[in-house]
């Protein structure tokens, strides 16, 4: 065996075990159960990743990479913020913005089963939103006309800090740019998910097979053990939560939608978090998503948004002053 080859086998070693550390399941690992008898999934879990919702073309198609494509192509945290200062044309230096010392995008992609995620959606196979025809139109004619900053209840939700952005409390769950983590407490009549952004707990109804008629935020949640699975269907969905828009991910639910999420151990630290959405108002058919839930010994922390805050007055008053000296130059 020469040097040289050694040298090609410990740094595969060094990348597979310690850039991207695997999840497996291990053979012998029994699912630890409640007091009253259920899979234990309760913890505190950090759901941050660099895989992107969707697949992007430069991993050819394929959903499950080596560690050797994903270190060529730099998929880390460091080299997406890198990209991120670059296409904002600086977030260091920008006024009245985040800078990189808030962002916490994940450090690596996700690996399911010791395999390296490309996408976070597996189902279909391209790992692309399967838009129905003329769905994004529709979106994008229902807000023509509408000004940016005509009031408050055109701005975004988080915004107005009713629930947090880009799906982070879902469902389905998605990571954005920071405030990552997710807690899961367990009751014989209850499963609580609470997300860090924005301080969404959404209460599971697990002894209740029929939903609510009335459109909640974060949907009517009813759940269900399949197995050592937790099944948890959401629907009725509050119309003005339709738009789930980050920086890595761009999708559209409508009122109507059904989300089915399963939550299962794979071991004493980690939780397979899969979701498959059905709304054919906006899709051609229905698409499914993988993440991992890795456990973390954090705690959850307050976010400090809140009904009213300082900026909402600030973007509606720059909006006033824009409108007077349009009309002033007429």
């Amino acid at each position: 065996m020469n040097n040289l080859f050694c040298l090609k086998i410990r740094f595969q070693a060094f990348v597979a075990l310690i850039l991207f550390p695997a999840i497996a399941v291990g053979q012998d690992y029994a699912v630890a159960r409640t007091s009253f008898g259920v899979p234990d999934l309760q913890g505190t879990y950090n759901i941050a990743t660099v895989t992107m919702l969707e697949r992007g073309e430069q991993f050819g198609g394929e959903l499950v990479i080596t560690p050797e494509e994903a270190a060529r192509i730099g998929q880390t945290g460091e080299s997406y913020l890198d990209t991120l200062i670059e296409s904002v044309g600086g977030a260091e230096a920008a006024v009245g913005g985040y800078n990189t010392f808030w962002m916490d995008p994940g450090e690596r992609m996700a690996l399911i089963d010791g395999g390296i995620r490309t996408s976070i959606i597996v189902e279909p196979e391209n790992g692309r939103l399967p838009w129905a025809e003329g769905a994004l139109q529709s979106i994008f004619a229902a807000r023509a006309g509408v000004g940016e900053f005509d009031g408050p209840e055109v701005r975004p939700m988080a915004e107005r800090c009713l629930v947090g952005f880009g799906s982070s409390g879902g469902p389905p769950m998605l990571p954005v740019l920071y405030n990552n983590h997710k807690q899961i407490v367990q009751t014989e009549d209850y499963v609580m998910i609470m997300a860090e952004m924005n301080h969404d707990a959404r209460i599971v109804r697990m002894k209740d097979s029929t939903h609510d008629e009335i459109a909640k935020w974060l949907g009517d949640s009813v759940g269900y053990y399949d197995g050592d699975t937790l099944v948890v269907e959401t629907t009725n969905f509050h119309p003005q939560q339709g738009l789930r828009g980050a920086l890595r991910h761009f999708l559209f639910l409508s009122p109507d939608a059904k989300v089915t999420e399963r939550f299962s151990r794979l071991d004493e630290n980690t939780l397979l978090y899969r979701f498959t959405v059905n709304d054919p108002k906006m899709f051609s058919r229905p698409w499914t998503g993988e993440l991992p839930m890795n456990a973390v010994e954090d705690i959850i922390y307050e976010y400090a948004c809140h009904e009213g805050n300082y900026a909402m007055p600030g973007i509606l008053a720059g909006g006033r002053r824009a409108e007077y000296e349009a009309a002033s130059q007429n």
